[in-house]
């Protein structure tokens, strides 16, 4: 017969239980010294191990021969209690079994001595759904039971629990499981289960069960189902999802203002067998990815936001195309047609090419954060401007210069230049003049490709595959590419005066500094932009 995966290889030891270990050890450690409490509260979220670890803290309890304390799963005691034939222990679902009358009956019960067992040990899951007349029942029973009975209360709803409960039970508060946890028991089972599974494909299916080893295991089981190797694409596929690169391309058209690419999107997830709701749910996350990557630094984007660098790569360039007020006001948009696909389902696609839109293009909106949105836009436009170096009037000829209305400051000059070299011919000879032109390479563009990115996107993406170097005055900058096409865009007239009013801005060259555009061999830093969706 066959067992679910969840239920196959459900811990059966503090030590197996993953991404928990705040609660095992203290567990284990109550077990190892026999100090154990009259009542417990688990609480968390659903599929973090909590019925799990009330079945081991009951074998705990009636072990006979206890392991550094963990259960022996050998015992009597471990055996039946894993079958589900133990008497003692009574699991109860207070979801369907919420009367008073079932809590009486446990009341009842209480003053016997246990049948088979060290401690009778009452699990209730989903305490939360008694009722007020069950709570009251309870109370004193939890507050003072017989030495032989231990409760052992699951909630997913702290919130809804009085405090009468909570204040009489050693609460142990269970948290979301890390992904990269998660990703690695999915690994383990897939070895156990000779299940090819790619690391990829376990990190996305980690990262939709938000949390829950339970979810985690049962969306990978359905994914294997059928025989298949579980791919990257494989589980996008089965679990619905959108993929990186659909919310890429949507950033970038929102980001071009175009409309026409908007409309191909939104039909490509409407033909397909993706809910549009689902897509949007995802952009939204998207979005909210794109505003932390604003306020964080590289190393602190790889651990908040738990991505893969592929994904990384691609954020990071969605990413520089807005500002944070633009982000903003789209998080209100985004946050309003989800809503109004909850309300009405039968307008989603209407809804998400209308809120697109609106997006591409503030000047449909007027609200106030729009505004703000517009007004960001336009003060980085004008701190280009400002920053732009003004042109300095070189003459034609030593003919064009200005004579000397001062000859004897003339004379005394010469005279000091004669002999600073007649004094000093070491110092001359120290300075070679190929100093000046030595280039030093500029190790990051990431300022100067964010601001030229809203005015001149294409310009920024070939910009990203070019290295930079800059002569130690400043007034000499070589940008380097590896091609003739790339080197065609970036000397454009609008591409040239967008780049030199950016290197002067971020302080890469100074005023009147001469921009040099050449093809050479590329010491690429960042793929290439037509590999950055290649996920």
């Amino acid at each position: 017969m066959h067992q679910a995966l969840y239920r196959k290889y459900r811990p059966r030891s503090f030590d197996d239980v993953c991404g928990e270990e705040h609660i095992t050890s203290v567990l284990r450690y109550e077990a190892k010294m026999a100090k154990f409490s009259h009542a417990y509260l688990f609480c968390g979220p659903r599929g973090t191990g909590k019925t799990t670890c009330a079945k081991i803290l009951a074998k705990a309890l009636n072990c006979e021969s206890p392991e550094n304390g963990n259960p022996c799963g050998k015992c009597f005691a471990c055996t039946s209690i894993d079958n589900g034939t133990a008497t003692d222990v009574l699991e109860m679902d207070a979801a369907s079994n919420n009367g008073v009358e079932y809590i009486r009956d446990i009341r009842d019960e209480v003053t016997y001595t246990p049948a088979a067992l060290n401690r009778r040990v009452y699990i209730i899951d989903e305490v939360h759904m008694l009722s007020v007349s069950a709570f009251n029942a309870l109370l004193k029973t939890l507050e003072e039971p017989p030495e032989h009975v231990v409760f052992i209360l699951a909630t997913t709803e702290l919130h809804k629990l009085p405090a009468t409960i909570i204040s009489r039970c050693q609460r142990f508060d269970f948290r979301r499981i890390k992904t990269d946890v998660i990703a690695s028991r999915l690994l383990q089972i897939a070895e156990w289960e000779n299940i090819a599974l790619t690391p990829d494909a376990a990190k996305i299916i980690a990262k939709q069960s938000q949390g829950g080893m339970r979810d985690a295991i049962s969306l990978f089981e359905l994914c294997a189902s059928g025989g298949y190797d579980v791919t990257a694409e494989r589980a996008s596929d089965i679990l619905g999802l959108t993929g990186t690169e659909l919310l890429y391309k949507t950033a970038v058209a929102v980001a071009r203002s175009d409309a026409r690419a908007i409309f191909n999107i939104i039909q490509t997830v409407s033909a397909s067998s993706k809910d549009i709701a689902v897509y949007w749910s995802e952009l939204t996350e998207f979005w909210r990815d794109m505003l932390v990557c604003k306020f964080l630094g590289d190393d602190e984007k790889v651990s908040y936001l738990d991505l893969t660098e592929p994904e990384l790569r691609v954020l990071n360039d969605a990413a520089r195309r807005f500002t944070k007020e633009t982000l903003s006001w789209h998080f209100e948009l985004l946050d309003n047609a989800l809503r109004e696909m909850t309300r009405l389902p039968q307008t989603k696609r209407i809804t998400a090419e209308l809120t697109l839109t609106k997006m591409s293009d503030a000047s449909l909106n007027s609200g106030t954060d729009a505004l703000l949105a517009r007004i960001a836009a336009l003060e980085e436009k004008i701190s280009l401007i400002e920053s732009s170096p003004v042109p300095i009037a070189v003459p034609a000829s030593p003919a064009d210069l200005p004579v000397s209305k001062a000859p004897v400051a003339s004379a005394a000059l010469d005279a000091t230049v004669r002999e600073t070299a007649e004094t000093a011919p070491e110092a001359e000879a120290s300075v070679p003049q190929k100093a000046a032109d030595e280039l030093l390479p500029v190790p990051d563009l990431g300022d100067v490709i964010e601001r030229i990115g809203m005015q001149n996107p294409m310009c920024s993406g070939f910009l990203a595959e070019c290295d930079c170097f800059t002569t130690p005055d400043r007034m000499k900058v070589i940008i380097r590419t590896g091609g003739d096409f790339a080197k065609t865009v970036l000397t454009r007239d609008s591409s040239m005066q967008s780049l030199r009013a950016a290197l002067h801005a971020c302080g890469i060259s100074g005023v009147g500094a001469e921009v040099i555009v050449e093809v050479g061999a590329v010491q690429k830093k960042r793929p290439p932009m037509d590999e950055l969706t290649d996920i």
